[in-house]
């Protein structure tokens, strides 16, 4: 076997000793006050095979009368082209924003992370079925429609109301965070059953939002977090009539019970992987909270329905303090898996042992924030004190979060390099970014103690320098937008795909570089 083949082999034995991650993804949001910058902060870990092409879709004008396809299959789960399931009437102007399986930030600097949450069985509803609105198909609507996250959670709930939220991820509900220059919101969404039809005059979808206070910082780990919904607060609440008749006709709630109405009870399953009691959503909650507050009163044992909503964190937080909770292993915590008894001293420990090294050294896997079947992800700043070409920045990567690199994608950027936009999961290619992140990650895991220093000798240095080149290009930016907008939106989508075609290059070498090192040793 040769040394390339080995560790694809290794790597494809922990990704699949990771398979109950798939699809799981974490948000973290930072609310303008509580960052160091005043930027309002989203993100989100796309775990799971997700389409990683990342593409700018232009703006454009649309006569009158154009109608807008809604289409089936846009996270790219499958290798097949998504399908047509309906249409809408279209907008006159759209807004040019990022595309992946889950677009994520537009023109105007709006962003949005997505995760999955469980819905109730009795809930769901099929393609075909009549409900038509999948999270994805909402997300490019509202990112190409509007230009404030309030806008935006008025008008995907419209939208889902109108034509039916559909699950497209096993057929469960949704949330998303919804970030612009000046707040951040949580935008959660579950089907009404299959039986639903646009011709019953009821809602197809149920909804709410809350609003994360400016200095707190909020995590969203695949299941609802909203509990106590007070519309008499437009300015934290939102949501739909049906916000509590949906629970009350499906037996999800007893107004006779005597008991509050707690959304996140009521629409959350209390038993099953993805439940209430489920440990890889209770350990990633308990991960952030000890980082980001750890002179709070975090047992790891606590309930996920005990954790508040949000935080005041213990500092104001940055992109690379957001970064290093997204790679979070659990490293320094009773779930560290690193660090286990078996094998600490081993230079195979690693955080994502296959179920072979678990046997073998009697560890037990714990399910981290940062996950090996991650497709992308990002971190955004949405700034109100900069024009929108300039204050819109998203931190892109590909891959596992742990062993990836940041590179900055600006919101004004036309373009993304050929190879971050060409990418087939069936074949490994030279010519295709994702994979060189890829083939890194499943690399480290075959001597993770000696490899990942390898890693962070290339990236940190990398990361370091776009951090440090932020203010100065910034600066030369809005200098040439006041001559000539045109000229600025040309220096920033230069930069930005100069950053990620040096990311690349930065670890196809390392590639090159550990395949020599590590040869039969």
């Amino acid at each position: 076997m040769t040394l390339t083949s080995k560790f694809a082999a290794a790597g494809l034995a922990i990704v699949l000793a990771c398979g109950a991650c798939h699809g799981a993804c974490t948000v973290i949001v930072v609310g303008p006050k509580a960052s160091s910058d005043g930027s309002a902060i989203t993100s989100q870990t796309a775990d799971g095979m997700f389409d990683s092409n990342l593409t700018v879709i232009p703006g454009r004008k649309f006569p009158k009368g154009a109608t807008a396809d809604v289409l089936w299959g846009i996270t790219g789960q499958s290798p097949a082209a998504p399908k047509k399931i309906g249409q809408i009437p279209q907008a006159a102007q759209t807004y040019t924003y990022f595309h992946v399986g889950y677009p994520f930030m537009n023109s105007h600097q709006l962003a949005m992370g997505e995760s999955t949450l469980a819905q109730h069985g009795k809930l769901q509803t099929s393609p075909g079925k009549g409900a038509m609105m999948t999270i994805e198909q909402l997300q490019v609507f509202a990112l190409q429609r509007t230009k404030t996250a309030r806008a935006a959670i008025k008008l995907m709930g419209a939208l889902a109301e109108k034509y039916g939220f559909l699950g497209s991820y096993q057929r469960m509900g949704e949330s998303l965070s919804i970030a612009d220059t000046a707040e951040c919101w949580v935008f959660e969404v579950f089907s009404v059953g299959g039986a639903w039809s646009p011709k019953s005059g009821k809602g197809g979808a149920v909804w709410a939002a809350q609003r994360v206070p400016d200095d707190h910082v909020f995590c969203m780990a695949n299941l609802s977090r909203i509990r106590e919904i007070d519309l008499a607060r437009p300015d934290f609440f939102m949501a739909s009539k049906n916000y509590k008749q949906t629970a009350i006709d499906n037996g999800l709630y007893d107004p006779k019970s005597g008991k509050e109405f707690i959304w996140q009870e009521a629409y959350s399953p209390p038993k099953g992987g993805w439940s209430l009691k489920a440990a890889f959503i209770a350990n990633r909650l308990y991960a952030f909270h000890k980082m980001v507050a750890p002179s709070g009163d975090w047992p790891v044992t606590r309930k996920i329905a005990d954790y508040p909503f949000s935080i005041k964190p213990d500092k104001k937080l940055s992109v690379p303090d957001v970064m290093a909770i997204l790679r979070s292993t659990f490293k320094g915590t009773p779930l560290d898996v690193e660090s286990a008894p078996g094998w600490r001293r081993s230079r195979l420990a690693t955080p994502y042992p296959s179920a072979e090294m678990q046997k073998a050294f009697k560890v037990k896997f714990n399910r981290p924030i940062a996950v090996r079947d991650c497709s992308h992800g990002f971190i955004s700043q949405s700034r109100k004190w900069l024009p929108d070409p300039v204050g819109a920045v998203a931190w892109f990567f590909f891959d596992n979060p742990h062993t990836s690199c940041l590179a900055p994608l600006y919101g004004c950027t036309t373009r993304t390099p050929e190879s971050w936009r060409t990418y087939d999961r069936r074949k490994s290619s030279r010519k295709s970014a994702r994979w060189a992140f890829a083939q890194i990650d499943n690399i480290v895991n075959r001597r993770y103690q000696d490899i990942i220093k390898d890693v962070r000798g290339v990236r940190d240095p990398l990361e370091k320098e776009f951090f440090a080149n932020q203010a100065a290009i910034e600066a030369k930016t809005l200098k040439a937008h006041k001559q000539s907008p045109e000229a600025a939106t040309k220096l920033l989508t230069d930069y930005s795909n100069s950053c990620m075609e040096r990311a690349e290059k930065a670890y196809w070498d390392l590639i090159d570089t550990l395949i020599a090192k590590y040869d039969d040793k």
